[in-house]
């Protein structure tokens, strides 16, 4: 039987890496998973955590979703000539009041979520569109539904490829191509611990206003609450893409949780944004409420 040629960006940790454990140790050997990361230096935990059983159903290859000319030579590597399910997973994240973002910082977050988005699926979708089938899917975010206090450009950045993905598959219908965006809440990965985020200590934050300054601080509590009571493991998050990938026709859209959906519910419910507004300043600042009460 022939296997389902996967190729997954961002392998080096977290979802990515998880993913192509999954995919590579399947006991039916039905898929063949092409794991890339930007740096190879990266690889041993992958291979550590597959531990041998991957002879015919792994390669690891590198690819940096930034650099153009990487993301040319990527479907050459590919053996099979062929891709059938693309997982855009590669990403990073920015947190902090907005004036002390650096411009640097901001186009980095740009680079990687948006243009190595879409310059991952230019370079896999003609092969698709050219055989009438295939999966893309995305690792997105409740931070692509909803603003988020402190996390202002990261936000922009998955709200830019919620246009690009729900503008696409209008198109890709016709092509028997699925594009999936993965609605993931906190998820117990080293995504928080290695996003950019500004110390309320530091010096970058000397200068801002007083009241901006306590309310980051009271937002990083929040975000340490949050990944301790509701962060999902991420094995139960990999279901969600697992059932993507095997779905014949997957939604547009798939939650991991719907911890956060009385939120989302609201800029459908009240349009103008005012009770959404409302609804998440009180969910991250009013201390000492339940948590229940708040969403």
């Amino acid at each position: 039987m022939e296997k389902t040629v996967v190729l997954i960006t961002g392998c080096s940790s977290g979802i990515g890496l998880g993913l192509a454990v999954r995919l590579a140790s399947d006991a039916s050997c039905r898929f063949k998973v092409y794991a890339t990361m930007r740096n190879l230096a990266k690889k041993e935990r992958l291979l550590e955590c597959v531990r041998g059983c991957h002879a015919s159903t792994l390669e690891i290859l590198q690819l940096d979703v930034t650099d153009p000319l990487s993301l040319a030579a990527a479907p050459q590597q590919v053996q099979e000539q062929r891709v059938d399910v693309l997982v855009c997973n590669a990403g990073v994240g920015l947190m902090g009041p907005l004036e002390t973002c650096s411009y640097q910082a901001m186009k980095t977050i740009f680079d990687v979520n948006v243009f190595g988005t879409i310059g991952t699926i230019q370079a896999f979708l003609p092969g698709m569109k050219r055989r009438k089938a295939g999966k893309i899917i995305i690792s997105s975010s409740v931070g692509a539904l909803q603003g988020i206090p402190f996390n202002a450009v990261y936000c922009a950045s998955k709200f830019a490829v919620e246009g690009l993905c729900e503008s696409l598959a209008v198109i890709l219908q016709q092509f028997n191509v699925h594009i999936t965006l993965i609605e993931c809440g906190p998820v117990n990965t080293s995504f928080l611990a290695n996003l950019q985020r500004m110390d309320t200590e530091g010096c970058v934050l000397q200068g801002l206003d007083p009241q901006t300054c306590a309310l980051y601080s009271q937002y990083l509590q929040h975000s340490q609450s949050l990944f301790r009571d509701v962060a999902q493991d991420t094995e139960e998050v990999l279901q969600v893409f697992l059932e993507a990938i095997c779905t014949p026709c997957p939604p547009l859209r798939s939650f991991t949780t719907q911890f956060f959906m009385p939120l989302t519910r609201l800029k459908l419910t009240s349009p103008d944004g005012s009770e959404y507004v409302r609804a998440m300043h009180k969910f991250v600042f009013s201390a000492g409420e339940a948590q229940g009460d708040r969403v």
